[in-house]
């Protein structure tokens, strides 16, 4: 019997076919292919997170029983006794964080004596970095009624470019969430109930509209709220309509 020459024979995968791992072993290729997919994804989505909170407006009223101390950044007369101070927000990126219906209170130490007002943003959460106040200044000796004038006004007037005041909020028993929707407390202690107004009648004179103006804003700016406004506004002097900005809002709405 001749000898017979064996020679080895080597099978190839057909293209395109995957390897066979054999039960229990992993490739570290394919290890770390996963590995960075998952790191890539990761990445992704914390960016798309930061991005997010990097937008999002930052709240000053966090507590309503905080005082925060805000720098008065410019001071404009609107008439012969009416004021607007703007006063600037922690970051440029900050909103007062007031809802809408709510209000504010102003502190400070006046010869001696604490004094606290309450007062109503001309500004909305939409406005970042700062906010705005629009009072009517009483003057010592102007009225017969007030000889002392009004302390907290004469205050504001007095302050320079610069100067910090005291606000706390938000304050108040009524809040406004949108389309008629109103949420009122009867007092501090209670609850908050629901209540729907289609059509609301509103009374003010002078300064005192900004409660008024700051519901009527929310509403003329959203399109599909179909809440009524009546306004029944009194002033000594017509510009204070046009600075508050009411012409602009009534432009195009019935």
């Amino acid at each position: 019997m001749g000898l017979q020459t064996v020679r080895p024979s080597l099978r190839i995968p057909h293209q395109g076919t995957p390897p066979l791992l054999v039960p229990g072993t992993q490739s570290p290729v394919l290890l770390a292919s996963l590995g960075v997919g998952l790191l890539t994804l990761l990445g992704l989505a914390l960016g798309s997170y930061l991005v997010r909170r990097s937008r999002r407006p930052r709240i000053t009223l966090l507590d309503p029983n905080e005082k925060y101390l805000l720098r008065l950044l410019d001071k404009t007369t609107v008439n012969h006794n009416t004021k607007r101070f703007r006063f600037a927000l922690p970051t440029a990126h900050h909103v007062l964080g007031l809802p809408v219906g709510q209000h504010v209170y102003l502190s400070a130490r006046i010869d001696g004596s604490l004094v606290i007002r309450p007062y109503t943003p001309i500004t909305s959460d939409e406005d970042q970095g700062y906010v705005d106040l629009v009072i009517k200044v009483y003057l010592k000796g102007v009225h017969p009624k007030f000889p002392e004038g009004g302390k907290m006004s004469q205050y504001l007037d007095s302050l320079k470019t610069g100067d910090m005041v005291e606000f706390r909020g938000p304050s108040g028993l009524l809040t406004y969430a949108g389309k008629g929707m109103f949420s009122i407390q009867p007092n501090k202690k209670s609850p908050p109930e629901p209540r729907v107004a289609r059509k609301l009648g509103m009374i003010a004179g002078g300064t005192g509209i900004t409660p008024m103006l700051q519901l009527i804003q929310a509403i003329l700016k959203d399109p599909e709220d179909p809440t009524q406004c009546f306004l029944l506004f009194a002033n000594q002097v017509a510009l204070l309509f046009s600075v508050l900005g009411l012409q602009s809002y009534c432009v195009g709405r019935d």
